[in-house]
């Protein structure tokens, strides 16, 4: 185990329970739950590292480029998304018998104002607010407590995504395992990229937004 102090392991306790209240609670709040717990995660990272919470989760100014956001990001959400729609989730459903659920986004097909409603909550809450809660905390917490080997390294992807597919649970089985491997993908590009969250948020919302856009014109 890293050296860390008593704060170190309190705050992320404190935090880890404030967050599971969140999900599993009395109280549904939707895509807000994703967004109070990004601004629970802030707060807490900043109380723990003095200030520099931003750049801990891995929000570095110094990757804020147009080529990585808008160049690289999109070509890796692309790639992703053809791995996801003609590869994975075909082999999955053949495999469980259990075609994947979009069910919950039947709303916003051929619906161009709840499409575009939908659209930026699920960037807000997903693309953002999901990288900095599996990838910008836990993933990173894991590995502060643990180390950097590569069990450590192939157990936080593994947990963290596991869990991040568990709650992807309205997609059926399918959209389950589907979303624990992209997951996967992308919490191995978030460590291979030395914890750079501004890409792997831009790839995820560029990943989310092909994925609405599908389901808009009726092609999912």
């Amino acid at each position: 185990m890293n050296k860390i102090n008593l704060r170190q392991i309190v705050i992320p306790l404190i935090t880890t329970a404030i967050i599971c209240f969140l999900w599993f609670g009395p109280i549904h709040l939707g895509f807000l739950t994703l967004i109070i717990s990004s601004i629970v995660i802030f707060m807490a990272s900043a109380i723990e590292y003095k200030g520099k919470g931003f750049s801990a989760l891995g929000f570095q100014r110094e990757k804020i480029t147009i080529k990585n956001l808008l160049i690289h990001a999109p070509l890796v959400a692309l790639g992703l998304f053809i791995f996801h729609a003609f590869v994975l989730v075909p082999v999955i459903t053949k495999l469980t018998g259990v075609p994947i659920d979009f069910s919950g986004f039947d709303e916003l097909r051929g619906n161009f104002p709840t499409f575009l409603i939908t659209l930026l909550l699920v960037l807000a809450g997903s693309g953002f607010g999901e990288e900095i809660i599996f990838r910008g905390y836990f993933m990173r917490q894991f590995l502060k407590f643990f180390g950097e080997s590569k069990i450590s390294i192939a157990l936080s992807i593994i947990l963290t995504t596991g869990f991040f597919g568990f709650m992807h649970s309205s997609q059926g089985i399918t959209g389950q395992l589907a979303t624990f491997v992209i997951g996967s993908l992308i919490a191995l590009i978030f460590y291979l990229r030395k914890y750079d969250l501004w890409f792997v948020c831009a790839a995820h919302c560029f990943f989310n937004t092909l994925g609405l856009t599908c389901i808009y014109f009726g092609l999912i």
